[in-house]
C-alpha cells in the first residue's frame, strides 16, 4: 500500500509541476523564425522593405557645350550687306561672319574693324569704335550659320581736315582672335587717326 501511494503522489507532483511551468513542458519555438511586424496603429502586417535600386546616370547637361570653341578667322567667311541704308552722311551695313568650318563655334563680343589699303596691307586711320547699344551675348554658329553686327561708315568727305586715301576694303578681327580676314569693298579713308569713320556693335544672332 505504501508503494502505491508513493507512485500516485509522484504522478500528481509531476503533473502539478507541468501545470505550473507550462512553458517548460510545451513545444519549443523553432530557432531562427521571425514573426511578421504588426503596425500598432492599424494592426496590419508590414512586409520588410525591398532593396532600393541604384540611380542610373541621366546623361543630361545644362549650359553651353564645352566642346564648342570660339569662332576663329580661319573657319569664318566675312561679308557686308549695305541694305541697312544711311543717315547724315553715314552708311549702316550688316557685318556678317559665317561659320565655314565643319564644327559649331561661338561668336561673343566685338570684332576689330579697320579700313585697309589691300588684303595684306596695314590698317588706315582709326579702328572702329565700339557701339555698346546692344548687350554682349554668345552666338552659337552651326556650320553655315552667320552672326551679324552693325557696322557704320561715315563718309570721309564730311571731315574738312581728313587726309583722304583710297582703301580697298575692311580688315576684320573676329572677337577674341589675333588673326583677321579681309572683306573687299572700296572706300575713302582718312589716314589721320584722330578722325573716327567707323563704329561697330557686338555680334547678335542673324
Amino acid at each position: 500500500m505504501w508503494t502505491q501511494r508513493f507512485k500516485t503522489g509522484l504522478l500528481i507532483t509531476t503533473t502539478a509541476a507541468c501545470v505550473l511551468a507550462a512553458t517548460a513542458c510545451g513545444p519549443a519555438q523553432p530557432q531562427g523564425s521571425t514573426s511578421p511586424a504588426t503596425s500598432p496603429a492599424t494592426g496590419s502586417t508590414s512586409a520588410p522593405p525591398s532593396p532600393s535600386a541604384s540611380p542610373s546616370p541621366t546623361g543630361s547637361a545644362t549650359g553651353t557645350s564645352a566642346t564648342e570653341g570660339l569662332c576663329k578667322a580661319a573657319s569664318l567667311k566675312g561679308s557686308l550687306d549695305s541694305s541697312g541704308g544711311g543717315a547724315a552722311g553715314s552708311v549702316y551695313m550688316k557685318l556678317l561672319l559665317t561659320n565655314s568650318g565643319t564644327t559649331p563655334c561661338v561668336l561673343e563680343g566685338f570684332a576689330g574693324v579697320s579700313l585697309t589699303a589691300d588684303a595684306t596691307g596695314e590698317p588706315i586711320g582709326a579702328p572702329a569704335e565700339r557701339d555698346e547699344t546692344q548687350p554682349v551675348v554668345q552666338v552659337q554658329l552651326a556650320p553655315g550659320q552667320a552672326g551679324v553686327a552693325v557696322l557704320r561708315y561715315t563718309q570721309a568727305g564730311n571731315y574738312s581736315d581728313c587726309t583722304a586715301v583710297d582703301a580697298a576694303g575692311y580688315r576684320v578681327y573676329p572677337p577674341n582672335d589675333t588673326a583677321s580676314l579681309f572683306i573687299a569693298q572700296p572706300q575713302r579713308a582718312c589716314s589721320n587717326a584722330v578722325i573716327k569713320l567707323l563704329s561697330v556693335t557686338t555680334f547678335q544672332a542673324s
